[in-house]
């Protein structure tokens, strides 16, 4: 039989909370392996495996729902890199303007940083008086 982890240790390799482990169950994301007579859930390396997945695809940006749809991909005999593919660029279609958008809050804060003197103080401040204005250039 593989190693059979708790909750609490599964949750410590990973690097999530119990709670996440618990609402990932809530959702049909992830289930408990088997239980202990005294109903303690235990996991092993598949669901040590797909609690990973979930956090990198997380990190990625893909939300809850969406992952659902990649595990079911991962787990569908039928399915096709095409159709992770699919999903992989709907989501970077979705990233792309976040990007700019982030970009340009960068820009508009290094031009502020750089109009600003050091040591002087903070009644005309250029960056305090830049965000009383209507525009900073940030939406």
């Amino acid at each position: 039989m593989a190693a059979q982890l708790t909750i609490g240790q599964l949750a410590r390799i990973v690097g999530v909370n119990v709670q996440t482990v618990r609402y990932y169950e809530r959702l049909n994301l992830l289930s408990p392996s088997a239980r202990r007579p005294s109903r303690y859930r235990l996991y092993g390396h598949e669901e040590k495996r797909r609690l990973r997945f979930i956090k990198k695809a997380q990190g990625l940006g893909f939300t809850l729902s969406e992952i659902s749809e990649l595990l079911t991909l991962r787990i569908t005999s039928t399915a096709c890199r095409s159709d992770v593919q699919g999903r992989a660029r709907a989501k970077l279609v979705q990233v792309e303007p976040k990007v700019y958008d982030l970009q340009v809050l960068a820009g508009a804060l290094k031009t502020l940083l750089q109009i600003c003197e050091a040591g002087q103080s903070t009644d005309h401040c250029p960056i305090l008086m830049s965000l009383e204005e209507a525009q900073v250039g940030v939406k």
